[in-house]
């Protein structure tokens, strides 16, 4: 299997505003480049300033290459040197130009002829395809299966062909549902339908032109791909196919939840090429797995691959809630992967895709995040939203990155269950940290991210924008990609715009100047966390190794140190803590690749933080053994070695592991760099107060009981702390934060789990039924927090 490093691009969308207050730049389709900002050094660009001087008038790096390791063919098959430098697109912004014609006439209608130009017809998608699947041996070997069953266990009924016929037609039901029955003449009329839309509530839609270039290049290799992105908003849907076809790039056909299968819509969205699957396969009354949903599901895949069909499916299932990417949940992907193994296709291109917005259209997801069950979709909720979106214009920054080729080693047995298991699993996990790595931080997410975590209790608007802009560079200096451009002052207002009754500006009598602070209501901060998200990825390594800092420091604080300096930390001690932070909280983030090991990953961003200038190496003559102890020590469950994908060869040819002489790091007590620590520190707060809360909890646990009403409780306490005014962080008590904390739970042994039908029971594990136990696990998350 092909990775293909590709990038769509990064969608700039922006909020049109009417306000009067907010004096926001007009330039709808500008290519201003980074607006400069003559004020003093802020935290963040003090700590760094030495190290990137010259980076501040740098360029937005090109995001989405794939991966050096797995796929090293494609990442130099589907690139060269001039690809960066094509810029981006506004995708929205159509004119004559765009089409063949010139003329008044050819103004007038330029958007009409631009969609009749573009290059889409019936043959280019998938022929019969529900005789193909019905014919195939598999659904038949499962149609014969079921008419067959047997009523008691070991008794044997001879099949009957009224009862083969019933499963056919039942088989046939099934993929009425499921198959798209593509439309060109629909696909015109809808493109042309968004161009009118998005540019009634978008600034505009950027993607990078280089990227569509390596997209345009994977086409050409007759193979199947597969667009893999990210899963933020309803909107995402239409977004990948709009985009694919403004540059006559054959349209996906896409996988959705059948929640979306309502009146009217579902046949658009068929005739656009969706495909509805159930959201849990197995849906008999029994519990049994439902084997003919599943051949039907597995050969419809299957079909579509070997008729070189292009593929959209969400790996998240769902929307984030949170605004951070969501576990991978691989079902689809595991077909994929069966059918490149089973030599129905010689090969398939993985295209992760990165999508970032402004706002998103939905607003926010409080009344989830606050344990409210989810509302079914329905017509009249789909209308809302469209008018919602009407009356809003949101700026666009959309960052869609493409850039996948998984190279499946040949040598491994795939029949091996542990292992496909594994590879599946990895794979999915590539792709979405790719996909993360190639989204765009736009300027709500740092605006939230300032206000949550730098100025809580308020600051000059003035003190916000050179924050800002000290931020934006630190992003580029990290090569992540940003989704906005223009003047620092104008962008910060723009986004305090879109982010509403979440940011409250006063104006105070000195000199005139706006006090901006943000709302301390639960469901306002909840919404900063969601935006705030967005930028947690580009810090996250750093902020595990400021918050491993702080368990290091505290601890010698509190038990005191013999013969040791108090102000020497072995780097080795302080890799080996953040490895296992970044354990305990693995379903929160990732930090490194499966084709990465964890432990080299966060000795790197020791090293960058050495490299600013944070963290200092000792002098020879103070280096001391400061090993950690055995209580320390207890906590850092091994991490599991990830699958690799290297050959034999390369793993002896790796020095990855050798005997090192470890080194001593002091902290640099500088004002700035303190400031930028506890900034690092913060971000990680709101998730280890969520898992300290549950750990307390889980002291009075009295089990067995149901997972769903223990998760009801535990949220329920969450929220009581924050509405009590007790809870540091209130965007701790959301209600991924306790889903997340209950999983690593039941992973590190604390709970172990039956299940009975359909309900999963709870109760404490062996290791944690003695009380002191689960003191020390208290006591290992709190370490790590700074209150």
């Amino acid at each position: 299997m092909d990775e293909t490093a590709l990038s769509l691009g990064t969608i700039d969308v922006s909020y049109l505003s009417t306000s009067a207050d907010c004096s926001i730049s007009r330039c709808k389709h500008s290519s201003e480049e980074w607006g400069e900002c003559n004020s003093r050094p802020t935290l963040f660009r003090s700590a760094t300033l030495r190290w990137k001087e010259a980076l501040l008038s740098r360029k937005r790096p090109f995001v989405g290459r794939c991966c050096y390791v797995c796929t090293p063919q494609s990442r130099d098959n589907f690139f060269n040197s001039s690809i960066p430098s094509l810029g981006l697109r506004n995708v929205i912004y159509i004119n004559e130009t765009h089409t063949r014609y010139r003329g008044w006439l050819a103004r007038r209608f330029c958007y009409v002829l631009f969609v009749q130009e573009r290059d889409v017809h019936k043959g280019m998608f998938a022929k019969n395809l529900t005789e193909n699947v019905l014919n195939s041996s598999r659904v038949q070997k499962a149609i014969v299966d079921e008419a067959s069953e047997p009523s008691t266990p070991g008794s044997f009924v001879q099949t009957d062909p009224k009862a083969i016929n019933k499963v056919k037609k039942k088989a046939r039901k099934i993929l009425q549902e499921m198959v798209a029955n593509v439309s060109p003449a629909l696909i015109r009329l809808t493109g042309w339908v968004l161009l009118k839309l998005f540019n009634s509530f978008f600034w505009n839609i950027q993607i990078h032109r280089g990227q569509i270039e390596m997209v345009k290049a994977a086409t050409e290799m007759n193979l199947p791909l597969i667009f893999l992105p990210v899963h933020k908003s309803h909107i995402d849907y239409l977004l990948l196919t709009f985009i694919l076809f403004c540059h006559n790039i054959k349209a996906p056909y896409i996988a959705a939840g059948n929640n979306l299968n309502i009146p009217i819509f579902s046949t658009l969205i068929r005739k656009l090429g969706g495909f509805f699957i159930r959201r849990k396969l197995d849906q008999n009354p029994d519990g049994r797995k439902d084997f003919l949903y599943r051949a039907l599901l597995y050969v419809h895949i299957e079909e579509l691959l070997r008729q070189q069909q292009f593929l959209e499916i969400f790996l998240e299932g769902t929307r984030s809630r949170s605004g951070k990417t969501s576990g991978a949940r691989a079902g689809l992907l595991s077909v994929v992967v069966d059918a490149l193994f089973s030599n129905a296709i010689p090969d398939v291109l993985i295209i992760p895709v990165g999508i970032s917005y402004d706002r998103i259209i939905e607003g926010h997801y409080n009344s989830e995040q606050l344990g409210k069950p989810k509302k079914n979709e329905s017509l009249w909720s789909i209308a809302r939203g469209v008018f919602r979106m009407l009356r809003k214009n949101y700026g666009p920054n959309d960052t869609v990155d493409e850039s996948a080729e998984a190279s499946l080693p040949n040598s491994r047995d795939i029949t091996s269950e542990p292992f496909r298991r594994e590879l599946i699993s990895n794979l999915a996990e590539h792709i979405l940290f790719t996909a993360d790595k190639s989204c765009a931080v736009m300027s709500t997410h740092i605006v939230a991210c300032l206000l949550l975590y730098r100025h809580r209790q308020g600051t000059d608007l003035s003190r916000l924008v050179e924050d800002f802009f000290s931020m934006k560079e630190e992003v580029l200096a990290r090569d992540f990609d940003l989704g906005f451009s223009g003047n620092s002052d104008d962008v910060v207002m723009h986004a305090i715009h879109l982010l509403g009754n979440c940011v409250n500006i006063t104006n105070t009598s000195k000199n005139n100047e706006f006090f901006v602070t943000p709302s301390i209501t639960i469901p306002a901060v909840f919404e900063l966390n969601f935006y705030s998200n967005g930028l947690l990825h580009v810090f996250i390594k750093e902020a595990v190794i400021a918050c491993s800092l702080h368990a290091i420091q505290s601890r010698r604080g509190r038990n005191g140190t013999s013969g040791a300096s108090p102000s020497l930390i072995s780097q080795e001690h302080l890799v080996r803590k953040a490895a296992s932070l970044c354990y305990l909280l693995s379903n929160e983030f990732t930090v490194s690749l499966p084709c990465q090991v964890i432990y080299q990953v966060c000795h790197e961003s020791v090293e960058r933080l050495i490299q600013y200038g944070i963290l200092l190496v000792a002098e020879q003559d103070d280096q001391e053994d400061v090993s950690p102890s055995l209580t320390e020590q207890q906590w850092n469950k091994k991490l599991p070695e990830p699958i690799s994908w290297r050959s034999d060869e390369e793993d002896e040819d790796s020095d990855f592991g050798e005997e090192q002489r470890d080194c001593y790091l002091k902290v640099s007590q500088s004002q700035e760099h303190q400031q930028y620590i506890t900034f690092l520190q913060r971000l990680l707060g709101p998730l280890l107060e969520a898992y300290s809360s549950a750990v307390i909890f889980v002291h009075n646990f009295s089990g067995p009981v149901l997972e769903s009403e223990f998760i009801q409780k535990l949220h329920r306490h969450l929220i009581s702390r924050t509405e009590k005014n007790v809870a540091v962080y209130a965007e701790s008590a959301t209600y991924s934060h306790v889903k997340n904390a209950v999983k690593v739970f039941k992973e590190i042994g604390v709970f172990k789990q039956t299940q009975q039908r359909k309900d999963v029971i709870l109760e404490l594990g062996t290791t944690f039924l003695p009380q002191r136990n689960r003191q020390k696990l208290l006591e290992f998350v709190m370490s790590f927090m700074v209150l």
